[in-house]
């Protein structure tokens, strides 16, 4: 049984390169400490109001928001739940891939997947080939941004090929790339798109944030179940009356949601979208310089560099050094590959000089 160990407070502080949590502002953290409030007080619908609006216009989406208290796991079931009647395809090519999967069968729904090597990005003519198989689908969902490969799935063509398919809607998770990687929602046809915001959103963790489209809000209206804490009508129905959450949300990490989606919108989704490129072309030169890359050529994340670990180092006891020696955090690889690779996130509030000092210190400790 786990054993109690005492948080202190006596801590190092380290500058964090992980595929989230992320660095955040100090002032976002400060917007945290003001004084509590009453979730069902005018000052609430204030709040909220302000932040699902700002979001709207940061991602440049005339679709629906929903911001709840949650990690971005409950948008994995609540899409399933209000979407989907029997059956889903799931191409899956990583862990958080194959994680969405189980969610849905866990929940009882018939899954079929599109398996692929880890490191291997989904093909759209396997999507297509699945629906024109004939068997007939409620969603595709598809993972834009594979953590535990480092790559970046083509959800563009995905959604594109989709709209040949009216009657089966889009799921998208983006949680470790939204924000940091600009998409053009309806664009694509994606149906629901949702995240984390402790990711590139580089904010505190604890607050999920899903796009809704009409056609998706209209299914669940006419399904017979779906989710409580979840669920498209629920939420926006309320939202719609009262400018508020259903259920009592957690206000300080809103704050910090409003402070920070404040200076997302200073910056512009445009440039912030560019930085997070330069700073993944430069990670990337630098994996190519001294290791490999384990992503398949050309599908390769904006926020999150999956390095392939080609000169046999102490994975662990690299990370381990870097943070003791430099005050830097950054992530071994995951699961079954985590001595094969490693993984740099360059996310949030980094730039191409906060990450040159991350892998100056790799290089120093691992002798490169």
């Amino acid at each position: 049984m786990t054993k109690k160990q005492e948080y202190t407070g006596d801590y190092p502080d380290k500058t964090l390169y992980l595929p989230g949590p992320t660095e955040v502002r100090e002032d976002v953290i400060e917007a945290m400490a003001e004084p509590m409030f009453g979730h069902r007080m005018d000052r609430m619908t204030d709040l909220y109001t302000t932040i699902v609006e700002d979001t709207k216009e940061f991602l440049g989406t005339d679709n629906e928001v929903i911001v709840l208290t949650a990690s971005g796991t409950e948008f994995w079931e609540a899409t399933t739940l209000n979407l989907v009647e029997d059956r889903m395809l799931v191409p899956t090519s990583g862990s958080f891939s194959e994680r969405q999967a189980n969610v849905a069968e866990r929940l009882g729904k018939e899954v079929d997947r599109i398996e692929y090597d880890w490191g291997q990005a989904v093909k759209p003519e396997d999507i297509r080939d699945a629906l024109e198989s004939g068997a007939e689908y409620d969603a595709v969902g598809v993972v834009m941004n594979e953590t535990s490969t480092g790559v970046r799935n083509p959800v563009e063509e995905i959604g594109d090929l989709l709209g040949d398919y009216p009657d089966t809607y889009f799921v998208v998770d983006a949680i470790s790339c939204l924000g940091g990687d600009q998409i053009d929602i309806e664009a694509h046809n994606i149906d629901c798109i949702f995240t984390s915001t402790q990711k590139a959103f580089a904010m505190p963790p604890g607050l999920a944030v899903c796009t809704v489209s009409d056609a998706a809000y209209e299914r669940e209206v006419e399904k017979d179940d779906s989710s409580w804490y979840g669920g498209f009508r629920r939420c926006l129905d309320y939202y719609d009356r009262k400018g508020q959450t259903h259920s009592t949300p957690a206000i300080p990490i809103m704050l910090a949601y409003r402070k920070q989606m404040k200076h997302m919108l200073e910056e512009g989704h445009d440039a912030r979208d560019q930085r997070h490129r330069e700073m993944a072309e430069y990670t990337r030169e630098w994996a190519r310089e001294h290791f490999g890359l384990y992503p398949e050529e050309g599908y390769e994340s904006q926020t999150v560099t999956c390095v392939e670990n080609t000169q046999g180092i102490d994975v662990a006891e690299t990370v381990e050094q870097v943070s003791e020696e430099y005050d830097m955090v950054f992530s071994s690889g995951y699961g079954d590959i985590s001595e094969e690779s490693f993984r740099i996130g360059h996310m949030g509030e980094h730039t191409v000089e906060s990450i040159k000092e991350l892998t100056d210190a790799i290089e120093d400790v691992a002798g490169l």
